[in-house]
């Protein structure tokens, strides 16, 4: 028997442990899988983006039927083991209704101010750097962000330069990184293999590292890795959950807590909650609304890599970002979105993403000269985009919207690049080889358990607590009401943070 039983260890589910670790409740934190092992697998491209090493062999289904394997991780710290630790705040507007070219961002029942004073202890949990000010579009905070921002290599303070000339107003990128986490290292560190990969010099901001392992240094918080939820039962009258159905080492365990908080991510929250219908919840479990698992977002996304005749050298090239499109400006009726620098690909990344090299390169050649962008648009809510479970698998039904604003986000991007003479008749190749997102890299899911004010239209209320059910919470991407266009994670660490005072001041007690 425990006080809290939470579900994950990601974003949520980890920055959740650490808020309540001081409670003195008994706190047992479950994860499917175990600790990512520290190997120099960790940073091999072959390994990671060519044969899978660390993926899920799980397989879901799209809407038609069709099986593909997602991109998902199973492991202490999530995905965020494997994310780039771009860690920004939802601008002001994001709680708001914003109109697009495919449609409408609803408004929040929360604004931006009910975050705030999380976003910026998230800040500070996760090592951030950054340049307060610098993004136009950032919400205002009159605290600087904890650490300065990661300096540009020289190739790529070369290309912020020529967009600053161009017109645009590049800006540091808010990147979770702690360069002395160990008091005993004294090795010089350069980083390098970051972007889609575990770190094995354990530098990198993610859940594990940040906030889990601060939470397991209190006596009264256990983990229990390889341990699946399969199901949660409720009492008789359907009122909370009273079990906690594990598998573990092939064998099935039942567990029982005063308060669930579940932190499995938006696809597999959803999907357990709908294989854990009963009689009071025939169509799943604190789903009375229909709304559990509908809306599922994981934005317009598309890694672009522009290839030049110079070499780019750079070790770490994710440093800058660009917000100029962010909200309708510079002609723009509508949103665009969002554009940041990636981690600089090898040859292995490249060849991974692209069955054919670009015209007289080579994928090594293509890595010499690459210089690597990820574009992010908004993905609108729409209730048949949706997660849902057939025979046990997960089936996600999506279709894209929102399109529009993502073209002409690459294609501005495009003609900055192209506009610089010295990138035109010195750097620019002219060839621009990109990838498309598509659902099996569901990095960025949020939507499908939707906060709300009316039980009728939404899963879960402004504290992450679900509408049908005293003691069960849903702390991970699912409560997005609206998607944005930055990466999800900070917002959810924020959330988790919130919802875990609010827990302590006013449950727990």
């Amino acid at each position: 028997m425990y006080d809290i039983i939470i579900i994950g260890t990601g974003a949520g589910g980890s920055a959740m442990a650490y808020k309540l670790a001081d409670s003195g409740k008994k706190i047992l934190i479950l994860e499917r899988g175990d600790y990512v092992p520290v190997e120099k697998e960790n940073w091999s491209s072959e390994e990671v983006f060519l044969k899978n090493r660390y993926t899920t062999t799980e397989i879901w289904l799209d809407k038609h039927g069709q099986s593909f394997r997602p991109g998902m991780h199973y492991n202490v710290g999530g995905n965020t083991k494997f994310y780039g630790a771009a860690l920004f705040r939802l601008r002001e507007e994001d709680f708001k209704e914003i109109q697009h070219y495919g449609g409408v961002s609803p408004a929040w029942p929360i604004q931006y101010e009910d975050l705030k004073e999380y976003y910026l202890e998230a800040e500070k949990l996760f090592h951030v750097h950054g340049k307060r000010g610098s993004d136009p579009t950032e919400p205002f905070d009159s605290e600087p962000y904890p650490n300065p921002p990661l300096p540009h290599e020289p190739r790529i303070q070369e290309i912020f330069d020529e967009l600053t000339g161009y017109g645009l107003q590049p800006f540091e990128l808010p990147v979770g990184v702690n360069f002395s986490p160990h008091s005993t290292a004294n090795a010089p560190y350069t980083l390098d293999r970051f972007d889609g990969f575990p770190d094995a010099s354990e530098r990198k901001g993610d859940a594990h590292l940040c906030a889990l392992s601060k939470a397991l240094e209190y006596p009264n918080v256990e983990l229990m890795t390889h341990a699946k939820v399969t199901k949660l039962n409720t009492d008789s009258l359907g009122k909370k959950i009273t079990e906690v159905i594990i598998e573990r080492n092939g064998t099935s365990e039942i567990l029982t807590a005063d308060l669930v908080i579940l932190s499995a991510g938006a696809v597999n929250s959803a999907a357990l909650l709908l294989e854990s219908k009963n009689e009071h919840f025939p169509n799943g479990l604190a789903n009375h609304s229909d709304q559990v698992g509908r809306n599922y977002m994981f934005h317009q996304n598309t890694a672009l890599i522009a290839l030049y005749t110079e070499l780019n050298p750079t070790k770490f090239g994710k440093t800058f970002g660009i917000n100029d499109f962010y909200h309708a400006a510079r002609g723009y009726e509508f949103p665009l979105g969002h554009i940041q620098m990636l981690g600089k690909s090898d040859e292995n990344q490249i060849k991974a993403d692209s069955p054919v090299p670009a015209p007289g390169f080579t994928f090594e050649l293509m890595a010499k000269h690459a210089v690597d962008f990820w574009l992010t648009s908004e993905d609108l809510p729409d209730p048949e985009n949706r997660v849902t479970v057939e025979n046990g698998q997960i089936k996600i039904s999506y279709t894209d919207n929102n399109q529009k604003g993502h073209e002409l986000l690459k294609a501005e991007l495009i003609k900055a690049l192209k506009a610089s003479g010295k990138f035109e008749s010195f750097l620019f190749k002219g060839y621009y080889f990109s990838k498309g997102m598509n659902i099996a890299s569901p990095a960025h899911q949020n939507g499908t358990t939707k906060m709300g004010l009316d039980p009728e239209t939404s899963v879960v209320d402004v504290n992450c607590k679900t509408h049908d059910l005293e003691n069960l919470y849903i702390v991970d991407g699912g409560f997005f009401v609206s998607s944005g266009a930055v990466n999800p994670a900070l917002t959810i660490i924020a959330m988790a943070l919130r919802v875990g005072s609010y827990l302590k001041n006013n449950i727990l007690k």
